[in-house]
């Protein structure tokens, strides 16, 4: 081929190539290689032709031999840098981009592509000192300015990274990955009407974002602005039907606003579009939990767990909805958690160091409390008081808050805290560096296994000593948790040592502390026994659904048939769940006319609704917990059925702590026993009811500064135990 020749055939090919006629553009490449067999423009186009057509280490092979017949051509080792970057070889592709850099240094595509290589590397750092080296020759690259804002953003450098975005959106106003990198880094530090204004003008320019849609849904459903979330993810949706994001994030609005079928069709429609979000399946499990389907809640989680082994918040989901199961006693439920111990926490055990902590049995403790719970939640409430009446002078109370929005149940918190430190924002490996700095002698898990839980900086061991309490009477199975607090009848002494991990420490008289101004129940009177103007007895059960197992559906079926023109008040959610229990009920005897039901209601209006109520019939195998301690507060006496396994013995630990032990029964035939004596006895039914608030007052159950004794004298019985080296933290 003549030079002519070989210049046409150069055009011919370049335009086939363009046409995507890629085998006829390989073909004169190859004619042009057989005369000139290291002509770089050659080499190196061929090279981009057959990438195309998926060959890719030949692509890498001629690329690279291009490079080395021409070293002085940026584009080669720019061009060569792409294919590594593409195929998942990043080291290699950073070493080709620093080629190119060293070769045209204001090169804008090698500085933000080496910039991105650095970052999915981990090397952020790096990143960043590229992409303002980048920018310092190309100001004006928009997506220099974004990607740089991506490294800040990783890096925890949130208010530069708004502004390196803020600086792509004032180059590109339609830049709408900056927009919403923009929204996203606002919602992060919590900022949601900001990152609200930020989507809203991103819909004013592109109102056909679907991204901006979903991420408008997203800050207001953090708002708790739950109809206009749906609103947005609705349009998404429209937008593009295919998005499982929003699908997905529809299903997390559903279930916050109660409609628990539509956010299981929603889940379900997100898995379908995209069947390895592992999120959507541990989505999928929680509404499930909430209907009280548990079989399918668990092989939800069990699916998310599989699709991510290291899901270590799925498996919390797992092990603790394994507690409301009668198919898992103890010993299955322990196997379990020391599953999850050996997946999540122990390969951590390499970052443990000793503890320096003096060993001095009598000085002053540092104790550090770490909990998602410090707000108007259940266990908060639960927490309030101990928080209250700690002696801080042989103590100093640290709190380490996991909570995302605060309340005014915070701010008491805080006020009860000599320190106060918010680790919402902090990583598990920074957070437990925080603990060892403070110095904390006693670290206290106050949720186990419940949602935002922090037991991955236990597993790190940031202090000597480290205890389980509060979230539920359970146990955790971290090798790195020494002690369970509990009490003595929810684990009696000999009866529950080898269902857990951890070493057992027993209050004096009960795991709950129930403050009548904390429950915000204060003030709240006790309604006449309804039962005398009704003419009938009404049994009732306002515990959260999941604990509604058919076990205890069978068993109240029975106190119904043995007490005539009894009626049944529970609640549950709208919907099918309420459809599968008066079917449930009806194969059992029971007519849907002798049931009631009331859904989720705030606090003030929810205590009103004991006043309907005359006997409460409690679950199993997991009882009720706060929520029978509002019923004998509101004066409706629980009858309970006591069980293996300290969640199921709740009921029993409160009614003994009350003298009414005889209210447990040991089996189903005793529980239906004393439920129809009980409820055949209307005068003793009514001086129960005006008489269980006094009770209350004078048990321990509501002695606050007792509580807090016992509390501490547990912590110094521990810390005796670790200064003698008797303790597993030693």
């Amino acid at each position: 081929m003549s030079p002519t020749q070989i210049q046409q055939a150069f055009e011919t090919a370049e335009q086939l190539a363009q046409a995507q006629h890629l085998e006829e553009a390989e073909s004169l490449y190859r004619r042009i290689l057989a005369q000139q067999p290291d002509n770089p423009d050659a080499l190196h186009l061929l090279g981009l032709v057959v990438y195309q057509l998926g060959r890719v280490q030949e692509a890498v092979d001629l690329v690279g031999r291009a490079a080395t017949a021409d070293p002085r051509r940026p584009d080669f080792a720019f061009n060569l840098g792409l294919i590594l970057s593409q195929t998942g070889r990043t080291d290699q592709a950073i070493t080709a981009y620093r080629q190119a850099l060293a070769l045209q240094p204001d090169h804008a595509g090698a500085g933000n592509n080496l910039g991105l290589a650095l970052h999915l590397a981990g090397r952020n750092d790096e990143a960043i000192s590229i992409y303002h080296a980048s920018l310092a020759a190309n100001p004006t690259v928009a997506e220099l300015h974004f990607n740089l804002g991506i490294a800040l953003q990783s890096l925890g450098r949130l208010d530069e990274a708004v502004e390196s975005f803020r600086q792509a959106a004032a180059i590109k106003p339609d830049y709408a990955d900056a927009w919403n990198g923009i929204g996203n880094v606002l919602q992060s530090q919590q900022k949601f009407d900001q990152a609200i204004e930020v989507y809203r003008q991103l819909l004013a320019r592109q109102p056909d974002c679907v991204q901006a849609h979903n991420n408008l849904g997203e800050a207001l459903r953090a708002q708790d602005r739950l109809e206009e979330a749906i609103a947005a993810f609705r349009q998404a949706i429209a937008l593009r039907p295919d998005f499982p994001e929003s699908h997905y994030n529809m299903g997390i609005a559903l279930r916050l606003g109660g409609n628990l079928d539509d956010a299981v069709a929603a889940y379900r429609k997100a898995i379908s579009l995209r069947p390895d979000h592992a999120e959507s399946h541990n989505n999928l499990g929680n509404a499930l939990k909430d209907m009280g389907r548990l079989v399918e809640a668990l092989a939800s989680y069990r699916r998310a767990v599989a699709i991510r082994p290291d899901y270590a918040d799925a498996d919390c989901n797992l092990v603790w909805a394994l507690h409301y199961s009668l198919e898992h006693d103890a010993a299955a439920i322990l196997t379990e958690l020391r599953r999850w111990n050996h997946l999540h926490a122990a390969p951590l055990a390499a970052s443990i160091q000793p503890h320096a902590n003096d060993r001095s049995p009598d000085r002053r403790l540092r104790i550090g409390y770490v909990s998602p719970d410090f707000r108007n939640h259940v266990v908060g409430r639960n927490l309030l008081p101990l928080l209250r009446e700690h002696d801080h002078g042989p103590f100093e109370i640290f709190c380490y808050s996991n909570v995302a929005r605060g309340d005014a149940f915070t701010e008491q918190f805080r006020s009860h805290a000599d320190h106060w430190r918010d680790i919402t924002q902090v990583g598990d490996e920074h957070a437990a560096r925080m603990i060892r700095q403070d110095g904390i002698d006693l670290l206290i898990d106050l949720a186990g296994h419940t949602a935002f839980n922090r037991l991955l900086v236990f597993a790190r061991k940031p202090a000597p000593i480290q205890a389980t309490f509060g979230g539920y009477p359970g146990g955790t199975g971290l090798a790195t948790m020494d002690w369970r607090i509990s009490d003595p009848y929810l684990d009696p002494p000999g009866l529950s040592e080898t269902h857990y991990v951890e070493k057992i420490i027993r209050l004096p008289h009960s795991f709950w502390c129930y403050d009548p101004a904390a429950m915000q129940v204060q003030a709240m009177g006790v309604g006449p026994l309804p039962a005398l103007a009704n003419g009938c007895m009404t049994f009732g059960c306002l515990n959260n659904f999941c604990k509604i197992s058919d076990p205890t559906l069978a068993l109240w079926s029975r106190v119904l048939k043995r007490v005539a023109n009894s009626r049944l008040l529970v609640m549950a959610p709208p919907g099918s769940a309420r459809q599968r229990l008066l079917q449930t009920m009806a194969d059992l005897g029971i007519d849907a006319q002798r049931i009631a039901f009331v859904q989720h209601q705030l606090r003030q209006e929810y205590l009103q609704v004991y006043h309907r109520i005359d006997l409460g019939l409690d679950t199993y195998p997991y009882n009720g917990h706060t929520t029978s301690l509002d019923s004998l507060w509101m004066g409706v006496p629980v009858i309970t059925l006591v069980g293996e396994r300290s969640v199921g013995r709740a009921g029993y630990s409160q009614l003994c702590n009350l003298n009414l032990a005889d209210l447990a029964a040991k089996d189903e035939d005793e529980f239906v026993k004393i439920a129809a004596q009980l409820a055949g006895d209307l005068p003793r039914l009514a001086q129960l009811r005006s008489s269980l608030q006094e009770r209350m007052r004078r048990s321990a159950l509501t002695d606050a500064a007792g509580f807090a004794r016992g509390i501490q004298a547990a912590y110094r019985q521990m810390w005796h135990a670790w200064c003698a080296g008797s303790c597993a933290g030693s």
